[in-house]
């Protein structure tokens, strides 16, 4: 037992001062420590997310590989999809400098309204220099009828309006939202709208050129057809005219060699249509279903 007396005479080893500088000469050298550990405590902190990031995507890769096997596919079509995959990677520069292109352009009026259809819009790609009327080329994009819409067509406004040249670039319904009919009337739309608009624009509507990409140099052959025999007919609700494109330019994929395709195959082919054709193509064309 220690008696009051004894607690109220102790003294502490140590002063209240001396303590405090122990402290303080305790607590200088852990900062400096700490100090030195820092930067390869986070150096290593870094190292180990690269290599957790590292060994996540080697699994993921793995068992995407594993999955692609697990349902059939082989180390071929893995290949070539990686494959593909690298090649939009390369492409990937290029798609961002033209979209920023389309997006940003003071030289672009994008989505101009020619009629009451959803897909009823058109870009115009303008010259810098309008001091004068400029040619005009109106563009449908292609798509295989399903894919098409009028960005497809900026690197040639983007080429053609620096040669002062004003494109137009129609974008139409597509299937399933519409039939090639419906395509067709679209374009048709298109095309009067910038016969009847584009001098507004800076354009000259005496010198208008209708080209066609593909399921476009389909669907425009189609407006020219179509027009003229609404023409020739005689109607009345007639918003242009045919005679008002100088020149038609019809585009498509690559030219198939007809030489080195047997008659086998060709036999094959029309057979696989005449036999199919009623039951897809009156999706598409209705009145073709029939025939």
């Amino acid at each position: 037992m220690i008696s009051d007396n004894d607690q109220t005479g102790a003294k502490p080893l140590l002063s209240r001062d001396s303590s405090i500088s122990a402290g303080s000469f305790n607590q200088m050298p852990r900062r400096r420590v700490s100090g030195k550990l820092a930067k390869p405590e986070r150096h290593q902190s870094f190292s180990r997310d690269i290599g957790h990031a590292a060994a996540e995507t080697y699994l993921l890769t793995r068992l995407t590989i594993t999955l692609l096997r697990y349902l059939g596919v082989g180390y071929r079509w893995i290949t070539r999809l990686a494959a593909l995959g690298f090649y939009a990677a390369l492409l990937m520069p290029g798609f961002l400098k033209v979209a920023y292109y389309y997006f940003f352009s003071s030289q672009i009026r994008r989505s101009i309204v020619y009629g009451d259809q959803p897909r009823n819009r058109l870009d115009l790609y303008l010259p810098k220099n309008l001091d004068e009327p400029k040619p005009v080329v109106a563009f449908v994009t292609g798509g295989a009828w399903i894919i098409g819409y009028k960005a497809w067509g900026c690197l040639l406004g983007q080429q053609l309006a620096e040669r002062d040249i004003i494109v137009a670039c129609i974008d139409y319904r597509n299937f399933p939202q519409g039939t090639i009919g419906d395509m067709v009337t679209d374009a048709s739309q298109g095309i009067s709208f910038i016969c009847n608009n584009i001098a507004e624009y800076g354009g000259d509507p005496n010198r208008i050129y209708l080209m066609g990409q593909s399921a476009g140099a389909h669907i425009s052959a189609c407006v020219l057809l179509d027009q003229a025999i609404r023409e020739a007919k005689g109607e009345e609700s007639i918003s242009w005219s045919v005679s008002q494109i100088k020149t038609y330019f019809g585009l498509s994929g690559g030219v198939i060699d007809l030489i080195s395709v047997s008659f086998n195959q060709i036999y094959y082919l029309l057979a696989a249509f005449l036999i199919m054709r009623k039951k897809y193509l009156f999706m598409i064309l209705p009145d073709c279903g029939n025939q």
